[in-house]
This record gives C-alpha cells, sequence and structure tokens, in this order.
C-alpha cells in the first residue's frame, strides 16, 4: 500500500532521490490536505463518522489558560467510546474553514528565537538499529529523555519562565504536575533564582517526589488526580500572588516545546516521511506540528495515545474538546483527562491524525528502545515508539524514515514488574481435568507438547474436577494459534485467558478457598496508589456486606485495580451501587460468563 507523497523532498533536504513507491500517501482512502507554508486549505478530509461524543453528562472544568476559576461546561465522555486497531490512524481532524495564517507564523518565529538552550543543548537524533531491522523501516529516535531532568517538559516550562517580567519571576511561580513538568519547573526555577510550589496528586510516584525536591521543588500533594492538583494550585496562585507555569495550554509553553520539531528539522539528514509525537495534553504535539507543517508541510505529525488516555483523539474526533472521565494511568505522563484550548486548536488546524496503542505495545516499546540504547524510559516516554511500530505495522509500510520522540525516562522503578509482565512472550490458558491420579501430567504432555511451560497453578479441591491454570512460552507471537489448535484437539474443557485481565490481574495469584458461597458477586475497583485509600474503599462497603475475597497488588502506577468479592443478595444491589458511586472510585462488574470467573468457582 502507499505512504509517503514523493513530489517534495523530505526535511528541508532537497535534493534527495525519492523512493518510487507512495508508502504513505492514502490511509482509510483519504488523500493529504494540501496544506502548509501557504496555508493552501481546502479541507478535503470530512468526519470519519457522527460525532461519538455522549451528551449525557457535562464537566465542569476550570479555564487552565488563565489563574481564575472560571467555570464552563465540556461533554464528559468515556474512552471506550472511541476506539479503532492500534495502528490505525484516526481522529483525522476535520480542518477548519478559516486558518489564523499570522497565529502561526507567529509561532514559528518564537520558536527560532526560543530561549531554550540558556539551559539546555540540542537532544540527539539516534539511528535506532535493531527497531528498523525488525520493521523493515528507518527508525530515529529524537531523545528527550537526555535533558537533564530526563524529559522534554524542561523546554516548555523554561520558555515560559523565562519571559516573564522580573517582578512576577521574583514571586515565584506555581504549578501542577504528575512529575515530569514539575520538574522542569523545578528545574528552571533554580536556574532562573527563583522559589517554585509544584502541587502534585498523592498517587504520584515517590521517585518522582524525590526528584522534585532534588531540584530545589517546594511540594505539596493534594487530590488524587492531575485535575485535582491543577485546581488546587489555582487556588493558590490566587491566595499567594504566584504565576502559574500551567503544563501544556500556554503559548510559551509550546512555543519551547516546538523547539524539538526544530531540532529534528536540523538533525535528519534523510528525507523524513513521519514525526510521532506522544499527547498528553498537547503541548508536545502542538509545538512540533507548528514548526514543521509550515516548513516541511508534506511530512506526516502523528499523534499516539493509550487506547484508554485518548483524550486529543476524543476531542479531534468529536471537533470539539472533551473531557475523558476515566481516563487509564498506565502511562502516567499522559493520563491529561482534558486538552488544552490551544493546543486543540493548532492540532485541529495541522496534525494528521492519533495513533492509539495498548499497554503490550507501550511496554514491548519499553524493552526494544532499551536493547537498542541501554536506556530505561517510562512508559509515557516510549509511547511514540510503540505508535510508530503499530502505525508501520498496520499499514505494512516498508522503507523510509520516521522519527519517534522518546519524551521522558523517569521510570518508577515498582513499576517494572508489570512492564515486565507485559512483554512477557507467553499463552495463559485454563483446563477443567477429571480429578484422577496421572490426568494432570498425561494432559499437560499432551496440551502443550514440547512446549516450555512457564508457570503453572493447581489445588485439590473438589473428587469430580480439577482446574490448571498454565502459561506457556510462544517463541512468536504467530505460535499462538498452534497451541490453540493444538488443544482444541483435546476432549478437556480450556479456556484462553492470554488476555484476561482479571485473571492477569488478580486470579493468577490465587489458588484454594471456598467455590459454593452465597450470593457472591466480583467487582474491579480502580484505587489511587496512596495510602488510605484501600482501607476507605473497604470501609464503605464492610461490614455491611461480608467480604469473601480481594485481592490487591501493587502496580507501580498511580492507580492500580483491586478485586473484592462480596455477598450482596440482589435485594440490596441498589444500595451497594449507591455506597459505591459516594465512593468516588471507579468501579466495574466483573460479568458472571467472564471466563476467569467462571473457572474461579471451580477453584
Amino acid at each position: 500500500m502507499s505512504f509517503w507523497p514523493r513530489e517534495q523532498p523530505r526535511g528541508g533536504r532537497a535534493g534527495h532521490d525519492r523512493h518510487s513507491q507512495d508508502q504513505w500517501e492514502h490511509q482509510e482512502g483519504r488523500g493529504r490536505p494540501e496544506h502548509g507554508f501557504h496555508f493552501q486549505m481546502p479541507n478535503p478530509w470530512e468526519q470519519q463518522q457522527p460525532h461519538p461524543t455522549t451528551q449525557r453528562d457535562h464537566a465542569p472544568v476550570a479555564d487552565p489558560k488563565n489563574n481564575e476559576t472560571i467555570m464552563i461546561k465540556i461533554p464528559a465522555v468515556s474512552w471506550k467510546e472511541l476506539q479503532y486497531p492500534s495502528g490505525k490512524l484516526g481522529a483525522v481532524p476535520k480542518r477548519p474553514e478559516v486558518i489564523d495564517e499570522q497565529k502561526q507564523m507567529e509561532y514559528l518565529k518564537k520558536i527560532l528565537s526560543s530561549k531554550v538552550y540558556d539551559v539546555t543543548s540540542e537532544s540527539p537524533l539516534h539511528f535506532a538499529p535493531n527497531l528498523s531491522k525488525g520493521l523493515g523501516v528507518n527508525i530515529w529516535l529524537k531523545r528527550e529523555d537526555t535533558h537533564p531532568v530526563y524529559s522534554f517538559k524542561l523546554r516548555g516550562a523554561y520558555n515560559m519562565m523565562s519571559s516573564l517580567p522580573k517582578e512576577e519571576l521574583e514571586k515565584g511561580v506555581i504549578s501542577a504536575s504528575t512529575g515530569n513538568h514539575a520538574q522542569g519547573v523545578a528545574f528552571a526555577a533554580s536556574k532562573l533564582k527563583t522559589q517554585s510550589l509544584i502541587v502534585m496528586p498523592r498517587s504520584t510516584p515517590p521517585n518522582k517526589i524525590e526528584a522534585v525536591k532534588n531540584l530545589g521543588g517546594n511540594v505539596v500533594l493534594f487530590g488524587d488526580t492531575f485535575d485535582d492538583a491543577l485546581e488546587h494550585a489555582k487556588q493558590l496562585s490566587q491566595e499567594r500572588n504566584l504565576k502559574i507555569i500551567t503544563p501544556f495550554d500556554d503559548e510559551d509553553i509550546i512555543v519551547g516545546q516546538g523547539t524539538v520539531g526544530m531540532e529534528i528539522g536540523r538533525q535528519m539528514r534523510e528525507p523524513l516521511d513521519a514525526i510521532f509525537v506522544p499527547v498528553g495534553g498537547g503541548g508536545l504535539l502542538a509545538g512540533v506540528a507548528s514548526f514543521y507543517k509550515l516548513i516541511y508541510p508534506e511530512v506526516k505529525i502523528i499523534g499516539v495515545e493509550p487506547h484508554d488516555a485518548n483524550s486529543m483523539a476524543s476531542a479531534l474526533y468529536s471537533d470539539q474538546i472533551v473531557q475523558v472521565f476515566d481516563i487509564g494511568t498506565f502511562a502516567d505522563g499522559v493520563d491529561i483527562k482534558r486538552v488544552g484550548d490551544e493546543t486543540f486548536r493548532i492540532s485541529r488546524e495541522l496534525v494528521d491524525g492519533i495513533v492509539l496503542v495498548d499497554k503490550n505495545d507501550i511496554a514491548a516499546a519499553i524493552k526494544e528502545v532499551f536493547e537498542d540504547t541501554k536506556s530505561m524510559l517510562e512508559p509515557a516516554g516510549a509511547l511514540a515508539v510503540a505508535g510508530a511500530k503499530a502505525y508501520c505495522k498496520y499499514n505494512n509500510i516498508k522503507g523510509g524514515n520516521v522519527v519517534a520522540i522518546t519524551s521522558g525516562a523517569n521510570m518508577n522503578f515498582d513499576q517494572l514488574g508489570s512492564i515486565a509482565d507485559k512483554v512477557e512472550s507467553e499463552a495463559t490458558f485454563a483446563t477443567i481435568l477429571p480429578e484422577k491420579p496421572g490426568t494432570l501430567k498425561s494432559t499437560l504432555s499432551h496440551l502443550v507438547g514440547s512446549r516450555n511451560i512457564t508457570e503453572i497453578k493447581y489445588r485439590h479441591n473438589s473428587e469430580k474436577d480439577a482446574v490448571v491454570f498454565y502459561s506457556v512460552w510462544l517463541s512468536d507471537v504467530s505460535e499462538l494459534e498452534d497451541v490453540k489448535k493444538q488443544i482444541e484437539s483435546s476432549t478437556f474443557e480450556t479456556y484462553d485467558l492470554t488476555n484476561n485481565e482479571v485473571f492477569k490481574n488478580h486470579l493468577r495469584y490465587m489458588v484454594g478457598g471456598r467455590s459454593n458461597v452465597p450470593n457472591e458477586v466480583f467487582y474491579r475497583f480502580t484505587l489511587p496508589e496512596r495510602p488510605g485509600a484501600l482501607s476507605q474503599c473497604l470501609d464503605a462497603l464492610s461490614p455491611r456486606w461480608n467480604i469473601s475475597l480481594i485481592h490487591y497488588r501493587r502496580q507501580g502506577t498511580i492507580s492500580a485495580d483491586v478485586l473484592v468479592g462480596l455477598q450482596v443478595p440482589d435485594s440490596d444491589m441498589g444500595e451497594f451501587n449507591e455506597r459505591a458511586k459516594k465512593l468516588g472510585f471507579e468501579y466495574v462488574a466483573v460479568a458472571y460468563d467472564d471466563p476467569a470467573s467462571k473457572l474461579f468457582t471451580y477453584i
């Protein structure tokens, strides 16, 4: 299939030979928009489908562009309302009828004269040989993880703070962040010889809190989410007359991040086809697009988001800003519920679309970047690499050059275990066997053959049946289908649990116990990883209802799942849901027909 337009040189390097195949031209039946330096944009791209935005609810959100708490209402949506295959270019913007050409020229000029190089140097652009060989595409890594604070956030923070009037800067600054922006603000404040106050959620990983303190920042912990911290920061900024340094929705922040795109234009000596940019609030995406689309309009600028943290994709798809109320937190650096007003405006004008990836894609990208660079990226830092890989695989791209921005390396060490679990090349099954001596050994030998068993769980509990959980090592993902066929050839009832979240996160660690508990229901609660959150949840439910089962395992992220079994009669379900909703934590019932739930009743 075709992907790259071949009529113009890439990366501003005129004179390069063009590839004969036009691999990057067409996506889902769409041509490329005619836009760029002269802004000739007839808007040929139509919306893909009717808006997915659910108007059933609205969320009051404070305007992030100033210190005032001006309440506005925007549609509240779930990340589940906009999903498409990993690697597909979706959320293609509907271009506005009027383009603010003067504003875009102002951004370009400011990027070219940014002050970021007072405190940091140009980050390297490294070729990734192993990634490139595996994909058949030249992958270049823009190493934003090499800055003094190990992320790109220093650029925007310093650019904004150094632009403040002297008397305002001397008072000190305040900001809200889950980690990387906080470190950028603290570092910039120390260089500018002023004080910084950083409001961080109580669920922020300890390593990021300590890093801010070590850079001279004063930390206040408040709330469970970034939005809670931001609201408190705005309140404190008014009380103490401090300038708030927003993480993404400010022109000076966007200009600072835009220097990443300027550097890529200088560094890239080969024809460039696309830049993949991680997206949280959209500051980096807007900044890169503001430079690159004006200078090299033929290069695709593609945002990448986790499939369960798709606030920019949801906004572009709906053609309006929305608030994603149930945002995922695996990549805690991009778990932003609402993108910025200005970042959305720029993305709508210039960005080509958004690629969504899942946790396994991100975990695999962390591993592969480590193998190429020996650097350990955080999940948000590996997001663009995951997106580039997924895009090239989905569209069967071969040849050409792409840049993926590795945006941060502030890894929480506690999260490494859960990341490694997602990278493991194994398939997990459960088989129901007759409880007879010798059956376990002979059956497993038949089911998996000579393949390596990486894990097995079994406990005698019934005179009739037994349930065996086991994992099998796969040398290649394609081998999964062969294993399934071999298992299906047996007469035993077998379930594939390879992608079952209830089993992977909870039941695989639990063997034994009663199964005939009356009125038992299972729920998964998503709790912030902070002291007291688990007790708060259990206190609301017990002793009103008996807890029959519980499993929690620290994941090293800012939130984690807790599996709770409760004895709740049907007549009490209304009261139960009222109590659960008042807690304010997300929760979902485990369906009775969920394979993991059904099998657990055997144990």
